[in-house]
């Protein structure tokens, strides 16, 4: 690559994190041309896609705070604390960083290598389950799938309470986890969504093309 064409990289990788971060991983990409001070067709030329763009600058970002947090929860000796650890974490990270909120609800699952971090993050977060049921402090009945409810919804609150209440979330959060606790447990009106169901679920509550 040209000196020219690498630095125009950088400065196209420095707006992009700026920008994601401050308005999620759809912000147009005409804006982050603009923000880097290069044409439109210079993204193009360098990245060919947003989700190109997205693989180039967002995984490591959030491969490490999606890890910390699985980490940690799984390092707390109480498993319902870190379940309920687990939860929180995640959802205050999309209180706060609209692209990792992106990243969770799986908006743009044609960046693989971010789908990859999405099915490691979910991979942990069976692990964080499976580790409080056992311990039989969550109901026995929630499933790895069953986080879209949380996660889908805690994105949308959390995006449209930004302004006028920015700790709206916290207060959903936990009516979520008291419901979940194993000693409020009720049957259940319909079965889990299958893997397919996810998926499809997330993309469409994401808004994803």
């Amino acid at each position: 690559m040209r000196a020219d064409a690498q630095r125009n990289a950088e400065k196209l990788r420095a707006a992009a994190v700026e920008l994601f971060r401050e308005r999620g991983l759809q912000v147009p990409l005409k804006e982050i041309a603009r923000r880097a001070g290069v044409s439109h067709g210079t993204l193009y030329n360098l990245f060919g896609s947003r989700e190109a763009l997205i693989d180039e600058v967002v995984v490591d970002l959030a491969a490490h705070r999606l890890d910390r947090i699985a980490e940690q929860a799984l390092a707390r000796d109480d498993a319902w604390g870190g379940f309920a650890y687990y939860i929180e974490k995640v959802c205050e990270l999309q209180a706060v960083d609209p692209a990792i909120s992106d990243v969770v609800t799986r908006r743009f699952p044609g960046a693989e290598r971010l789908m990859a971090v999405c099915d490691r993050s979910y991979a942990a977060a069976a692990r964080v389950i499976e580790r409080a049921q056992r311990a039989g402090v969550l109901r026995p009945d929630f499933t790895r799938g069953d986080l879209l409810f949380i996660f889908g919804t805690n994105a949308l609150l959390a995006r449209a309470a930004a302004d006028a209440a920015p700790d709206a979330w916290r207060r959903g959060v936990a009516f979520m986890l008291d419901g979940l606790r194993a000693e409020a447990a009720h049957p259940l009106p319909a079965g889990p969504l299958t893997s397919r169901q996810v998926y499809e679920v997330m993309g469409r509550l994401a808004g994803a093309p």
